[in-house]
């Protein structure tokens, strides 16, 4: 059997970019990505601490140490600029690899390491 479980957050971070003109996905500094152990593409969840929505959507790299948090396409009208996100992403394992499991979590300030 295997269970989702977290495997790394940035938590609070502020949304920088709304792009309701792009195809999709969220846009996150590089170096938080890297920090956090995200890579390209990869599901993520996305709550905003600001009005409540939830949402999925794959994480695309941004430019390194730009702060920049994007949110693109619909998902736009669920986190405007300003927005106080957490950025979470999940991975499947067994029970045993789980009670030993520690996830990654950032505090970034000011969406910089």
């Amino acid at each position: 059997m295997q269970i989702e479980v977290l495997k790394s957050k940035i938590h609070r971070v502020t949304v920088t970019e709304a792009d309701l003109d792009y195809i999709g996905s969220i846009t996150i500094d590089e170096a938080l990505m890297e920090a956090a152990g995200i890579i390209e593409n990869q599901k993520v969840e996305i709550y905003n601490i600001s009005n409540g929505e939830r949402f999925a959507t794959y994480a695309i790299r941004g430019e390194r140490n730009s702060g920049v948090i994007g949110i693109n396409g619909a998902a736009a009208h669920k986190a405007p600029v300003g927005s106080l996100i957490i950025i979470a992403a999940y991975a499947y394992m067994t029970p045993d690899e789980a009670a030993s499991w520690h996830p990654t979590v950032i505090f970034p300030n000011n969406n910089r390491l």
